[in-house]
């Protein structure tokens, strides 16, 4: 089937909102090239799942869609159009299984040497629409603090070396219900700003008590899904002729309900919470990996106001067949290696912070959990500068905001 086939009927499987959505373009999807359509299908199809943000990505991007013009859908899409297909990709349920059609479509690509005009054609295409459709900058400035450390009392090494040179080191902070402190401002933004998915809090053990106005996702409270996922992992791993194409088709198809989520609820930060662990490489078994993918993926699905990630201390690591077992002994833990891990985790989670809009006027924490070094970053905050002189959180993030 190509574009040019599809009916409303179709698309009686999509959930209800993600099918009242793109009825509506059908019209304009019949104009496009199979290379490109089930790429923003794969988007749709989730539609019903998806954090406000996203949700108005797809729907600038279809109602810009609706209204080219013959020619400038020959100017946006030759590129696709270009693309040769295989009759087995041509008569693949694109429709109801855009992912796994995109996948195949990716294998295509590398067998036929097509892999360097699709990018180019993707590229053009993401760059024409962020021209007419840019995302919207944030109500209020975004504020991203990551707290580290927890469990260690010493580094060898500098901390904060790759975050020192945007903002201010201090090595004089009063560490006295520092947490508390951070955890009750990113709560104040919350009920000061009141957004939907706008502000979060991430906990790479157990979460500390918080307001209700955040949202939370913690390592420890997902350890029944985890140890469920990893006994399906474990259990198609064995199987003769499994292979890791085979084992992310799988996993891409899991469910909250699979997994002991699919209770009523919060069924998009469901979703969010079953992707985080099938689609982050280590999610599920080191917690320092859980808590850097889960903010990488707060910021750039949620597009977050305020974002708390704190990171705690991994097992050690042992042989994978143990780590992917899921009856496990009481794993030592490691916090002189989770410092390591965090530190460099906090420097990414600020590069994916400044890549959102408004990264300008954004402000950024690093404190190191129950010790005296900190890095502020906002606007105000002198570049580069060190700082012995006494303080405490409230007065840095006074500063960094």
């Amino acid at each position: 089937m190509l574009p040019g086939d599809l009916r409303s009927e179709q698309f009686k499987g999509y959930p209800p909102e993600a099918r009242k959505l793109i009825v509506d373009y059908i019209p304009a999807l019949q104009r496009l090239p199979l290379a490109f359509v089930p790429s923003l299908l794969r988007e749709v199809i989730d539609y019903d799942f998806k954090f406000p943000p996203e949700r108005k990505a797809i729907e600038k991007e279809l109602a810009n869609v609706g209204t080219l013009s013959p020619l400038q859908v020959t100017e946006w899409f030759q590129g696709f159009a270009q693309i040769s297909q295989s009759p087995k990709l041509e008569r693949f349920d694109w429709v109801n299984s855009p992912a796994q059609f995109v996948e195949q479509l990716s294998a295509h690509l590398w067998a036929t040497h097509q892999l360097d005009a699709f990018r180019k054609a993707a590229i053009d295409y993401a760059d024409r629409l962020q021209a007419v459709a840019p995302p919207e900058p944030p109500r209020v400035p975004r504020l991203g603090i990551a707290v580290i450390g927890q469990g260690a009392t010493t580094h060898p090494e500098p901390l904060f070396r790759k975050l020192r040179a945007h903002g201010g080191y201090f090595n004089r902070v009063n560490p006295q219900n520092g947490l508390e402190a951070l955890l009750d401002a990113a709560g104040a933004r919350a009920k000061a700003h009141p957004e939907q998915y706008g502000h979060w809090y991430i906990d790479g053990g157990k979460a500390a008590v918080h307001d209700a106005a955040l949202n939370c996702v913690s390592y420890s409270a997902l350890e029944p899904a985890r140890m469920v996922l990893l006994r399906k992992m474990r259990g198609e791993i064995e199987k003769p002729g499994m292979g890791p194409e085979t084992l992310r088709t799988l996993l891409a198809q899991i469910r909250p309900a699979d997994l002991g989520l699919g209770k009523p609820g919060d069924e998009v930060l469901d979703r969010f919470q079953v992707k985080l662990l099938t689609e982050g490489s280590g999610t599920q078994i080191f917690s320092t990996t859980f808590a850097q993918w889960a903010a990488r993926e707060t910021l750039r699905r949620a597009q977050p106001l305020t974002l708390l990630v704190r990171f705690a201390p991994r097992q050690r690591q042992r042989p994978m067949n143990e780590l992917l077992s899921s009856i496990q002994p009481d794993a030592e833990l490691d916090p002189a290696g989770s410092l390591v891990d965090a530190d460099m985790g906090s420097y990414y989670t600020y590069l994916n912070q400044q890549r959102l809009t408004g990264a300008h006027k954004s402000s950024f924490l690093v404190w190191f959990e129950g010790q005296n070094e900190a890095v502020a970053i906002g606007p105000a905050m002198p570049r580069g500068t060190e700082s012995s002189a006494p303080t405490d959180l409230k007065q840095l993030l006074t500063w960094a905001t």
